[in-house]
């Protein structure tokens, strides 16, 4: 984190890791001229503020698309967790129609679409790893993980991400790890000197507001994390583990307790392709 800017946002400097975990989206289309939504989970905004439906209208106003859009979310990804899961259903369905309805559309106007509808947008529209600069969306690829589990534990809280934001002292100078470090680890492989220079600013403010994510990454350490930090504004915690065994042990502890919790892997889309 490094200053607050004049439009209210902050400039943030953040490695981001893509993940094995994902909402399974469905488009229709037909005749008509709206856009229709639909999710699995009934607290799920499907209006005008729902990022997905966001994207659906940018592109159907963009490419004058006269036809009924029907869009079908089954959500797997934690809601308010800070894991940019409404993030990753705007870059679906960005992708989807550009490829469906054969758009043509370039990756840079896909992209300039994307920060119009969020700062998460454009870094789930790429599909690796990157570091994130500006409020997010200026995006440098870099080499993704590729070994280790990321075991994920959300509690059942919900974190405002403008609140932690407002809360959080921008000029209180504090020795950190520089991205540089966590760059350099995830593309050797090196477990433990990312573990080791895992650092989020906002943990300053949500861990004392919510003592409960405390909680859940000094867990983590205790099941066998080589590190664990929290994921954005909270309330997912996150912790890396070196293998299978100790990451699905760390889960049954956990289990007993939390609902929502995931073991994945890093994710990169050259690899898929």
């Amino acid at each position: 984190m490094e200053r607050k800017r004049p439009d209210g946002y902050h400039d943030i400097r953040t490695v981001m890791q893509q993940i094995n975990l994902w909402d399974s989206i469905e488009i229709k289309i037909s005749r008509g001229d709206e856009i229709n939504l639909t999710t699995n989970l009934p607290y799920v905004p499907t209006g005008k503020t729902n990022t997905a439906f966001k994207a659906a209208l940018a592109l159907k106003e963009l490419c004058k698309i006269d036809s009924m859009i029907d869009i079908s979310i089954y959500k797997e990804i934690p809601v308010s967790a800070g894991l940019a899961g409404g993030s990753t259903d705007a870059a679906a369905v960005l992708s989807l129609l550009n490829e469906g309805l054969e758009l043509g559309l370039s990756q840079e106007i896909l992209m300039d679409e994307a920060r119009k509808i969020g700062a998460d947008v454009p870094f789930c529209l790429l599909g690796k790893a990157a570091l994130a600069e500006g409020i997010g969306e200026i995006l440098t690829p870099v080499e993704g993980l590729k070994k280790g589990f990321i075991l994920l534990c959300k509690p059942n809280i919900a974190v405002s991400t403008a609140k932690v934001y407002k809360m959080l002292d921008c000029n209180q100078k504090q020795a950190r790890p520089e991205a540089e470090a966590v760059i350099k680890a995830m593309a050797e492989g090196d477990i433990k000197g990312l573990s080791d220079n895992l650092y989020n600013r906002l943990e300053d403010v949500t861990l004392d507001m919510h003592p409960i994510v405390r909680g859940i990454k000094k867990k983590m350490l205790q099941y066998g994390a080589s590190g664990s930090l929290m994921s954005g504004s909270g309330p997912t915690v996150f912790g890396i583990f070196k293998d299978y065994d100790r990451a699905s042990k760390a889960y049954r502890n956990l289990k007993k307790t939390y609902r929502q919790i995931y073991i994945s892997t890093a994710y990169s889309k050259e690899e898929k392709e």
